[in-house]
């Protein structure tokens, strides 16, 4: 190999595997230099040749923080797609923009903070109350979509090079975090082994077991009264035993802080640092473990645990190519001009277009005529290019509000006319009368309306807010805030067709607006081609195929205390009552028929897995995306168990009267239940599998029955 002697060291010697080129490494280095290494600013160490390197860099939906780059839709808009092979090609250019920016900044001397290579995205938690601020984040509540489209994330990131990795993904926030964001430095989540196994963990697992993540990242709260970051069962005793993972482990920021100061499970800061190290955080995101010479030099831990955590950190980054010559790294060459590309930028308005949810369209009143006449555009969201981002974003090249996407797709014939009505939060209805001025005499209206970053967000956080304020994070109520409903309710009585477009990234209980305004559609945060994905689809250039990742409720009364993590009374798969709009629900301009289910067999006795067989058709008039879903429901089952569960899906594009012919493999997994001491296990007796366009219960749904004969079977993993 090239440049290669005897004389050359192990651990920049390629013909080695990372792990033992990490060993090598580490027995050069002394403590206080091991030490520097596990924090996310480490220093170079000149005599050895290790360059200086950050480890906090951000790609929720798009690299973030660092300057110019594509922003797709925020992570809620992404999953609702449920589309796996579109997150993949949409991870694969976010790496190439973060490879690209990497050896720009390197070639700059620029070793700092959003440069590397080590994104800490995805965030896999579960979506479970609609109160929390950083739901928005996330793939939804339900755990299998959540990791079908994590694992594509990943697998996008991290590309396929037998050797080297593309970008490093890190899945979080492990494991049982969803909110309170203001109590998270010292909040205690309470969970059974039921509800952790079968809610919290599964997307998880499959990113660990399939995705192959490269990192994981701890949460500030505890679980079960132990620290996230410093959990022997959660980081030593599930991920590392149970799963086998070998990637580094990394705190949230200021987390190992925490464990002394908010938790007050350690005596000191050196303590606190010593118990996360041993129970297998590798990485401290702050300066905690500035500590640990302290702790080694008292005895609260042994050089030889900071030697294993070293070894997980070296590896990844020779994983990342940073020890090698750059030609020896395939993904070294991806110029800068990838850097948010033409290409890049035409993939953030697909997505954006397949992120639309249409909720309502009473009377075909969408799509509308390109030449309506005089069309009013209303409301605080219509022209903010900021709430198109969420959070964690970078500088798009150019960027598209609802307003302006309007005023491109309509005719020239026809005429635009804009007020904003009111802010989001602001209690003044000073706005109204202009307002209802623009809407009587315009043809049609549109109005856009709900949330920003100010009202749900991350705890403290500025970005996505334009003034000086910081995000409130949790949501008090779920409710459309400000006068924003009061201005939807005096537009409408104008008696003009109103049409409702929602930014937002979490439910709204819009229950006036469902009876009331006859068109809405689902926007999220839709990322910096919102505007025209939106205007697309209002005006018939596409047709909205995206589907609920989450449950839309109509009331917070509903729901369990937030604080409460138990699952009963959450999600499509707990809760039993009536709600707005459920999760899996989507409208189209086009319709769908499903025939012919086959399941096979329709009988088993082994932990094996059957098939489902069913086409569906296109019997509208024009083209669409129908999202298939499959979902099983055990029948007889001797313990608690979901009303029914997510098992499969695929989205499909079919013309006029075109068919697709699906058939799915149900997992045994899949149909297994927890019992009271935590053992995965297929039980004897009915299951009911459906297949179609959502839910149980939805129209055109078609069912099957499935038996499993014999004895209860116990699964080992």
């Amino acid at each position: 190999m090239t440049g290669i002697t005897e004389k050359t060291p192990i651990y920049l010697n390629p013909e080695f595997s990372p792990q033992i080129r990490s060993e090598d490494l580490i027995a050069r280095m002394t403590l206080a230099e091991k030490v520097s290494q596990m924090m996310d600013d480490a220093p170079g160490v000149e005599r050895l040749g290790i360059p200086p390197y950050n480890w906090w860099n951000e790609a929720l939906h798009g690299v973030a923080r660092a300057g110019g780059a594509t922003v797709f839709p925020q992570a809620i808009g992404i999953a609702a797609t449920w589309n796996e092979d579109l997150v993949r090609r949409m991870g694969d250019v976010i790496s190439d923009e973060g490879r690209a920016k990497y050896h720009e900044a390197l070639r700059q001397g620029d070793h700092g903070r959003y440069k590397g290579l080590t994104f800490w995205s995805p965030n896999i938690n579960i979506f479970r109350d609609p109160r929390w601020g950083r739901g928005q984040e996330t793939y939804g509540e339900d755990p299998y979509l959540s990791a079908r489209l994590g694992v594509q994330f990943v697998r996008g990131l991290q590309g396929d090079d037998p050797q080297y990795l593309k970008t490093a993904a890190c899945a979080k926030h492990f494991a049982v975090h969803s909110g309170p964001e203001a109590d998270r430095h010292g909040f205690d989540a309470q969970v059974n082994i039921r509800d952790l196994k079968t809610n919290y963990l599964p997307a998880f697992e499959a990113l660990v077991r399939e995705g192959n993540v490269a990192g994981v990242m701890g949460a500030y709260n505890r679980t079960n009264g132990e620290a996230c970051c410093a959990s022997p069962t959660l980081l030593q005793g599930i991920l590392r035993q149970a799963w086998g993972f070998e990637g580094y482990i990394v705190s949230d920021c200021g987390a190992i802080r925490d464990i002394y100061e908010q938790h007050q499970l350690a005596e000191s800061l050196e303590e606190a640092s010593a118990m996360a190290v041993q129970a297998g955080c590798n990485l401290n995101c702050g300066c905690t473990y500035e500590h640990l010479m302290a702790a080694v030099g008292h005895g609260l831990l042994s050089e030889r645990e900071i030697d294993l955590a070293l070894r997980y950190l070296f590896a990844v980054r020779i994983r990342l190519g940073m020890f090698d010559p750059p030609e020896q790294v395939p993904y070294a060459s991806i110029p800068i001009e990838a850097n948010q590309s033409l290409a890049n930028q035409a993939l953030a308005l697909e997505v954006a277009r397949q992120s639309l949810v249409l909720l309502k369209n009473a009377d075909h009143l969408l799509p509308l005529s390109k030449d309506p006449g005089v069309i009013a555009v209303i409301g605080p969201n219509a022209d903010d290019e900021l709430v198109l981002r969420g959070n964690y974003y970078g500088e798009p090249a150019e960027s598209t509000t609802i307003l302006q996407g309007i005023r491109h797709v309509i005719f020239p014939s026809s005429k635009v006319v804009y007020a904003p009505g009111c802010g989001i939060t602001e209690p003044s209805p000073e706005g109204f009368e202009e307002a209802i001025r623009t809407a009587e005499g315009a043809d049609v209206v549109v109005m856009v309306l709900g949330l920003n970053q100010q009202l749900e967000g991350e705890e403290n956080q500025q970005e996505g807010i334009s003034t000086a304020n910081v995000s409130r994070g949790d949501r008090r109520d779920i409710d459309l805030p400000g006068e924003q409903e009061a201005l939807l309710r005096a537009v409408g009585a104008t008696g003009k067709p109103v049409v409702l477009v929602l930014l937002n990234g979490s439910a709204l209980a819009v229950n006036w607006a469902d009876e009331h305004i006859p068109a809405i559609l689902e926007a999220w945060y839709p990322g910096q081609a919102g505007g025209r994905a939106v205007a697309e689809a209002l005006f018939g250039d596409t047709n909205p195929g995206g589907r609920l990742p989450i449950t839309f409720y109509r009331s917070v009364e509903d729901l369990p205390p937030y604080e409460d993590y138990a699952m009963s009374g959450r999600t499509y798969r707990y809760f039993e009552g009536d709600v707005l709009y459920p999760f899996g629900y989507g409208l189209s301009y086009t319709t769908f028929e499903y025939q012919n289910l086959v399941v096979n067999p329709e009988e088993f006795d082994h932990p094996g897995m059957f098939q489902v067989s069913f086409e569906v058709i296109n019997t509208g008039r024009v083209s669409g995306y129908e999202v298939v879903q499959i979902y099983l429901r055990d029948v007889e089952a001797a313990v608690p168990v979901p009303r029914h569960n997510l098992v499969g899906f695929r989205r499909v594009h079919l013309a006029p009267g075109e068919r697709a012919y699906i058939t799915h493999t149900v997992e045994p997994k899949q149909f297994a239940c927890v019992t009271d001491d935590g053992q995965w296990t297929i039980e004897p007796g009915q299951f009911e599998v459906f297949v179609g366009g959502g839910q149980p219960g939805t129209q055109g749904v078609l069912s099957a029955r499935v038996t499993k004969n014999g004895s209860s079977i116990t699964l080992n993993f």
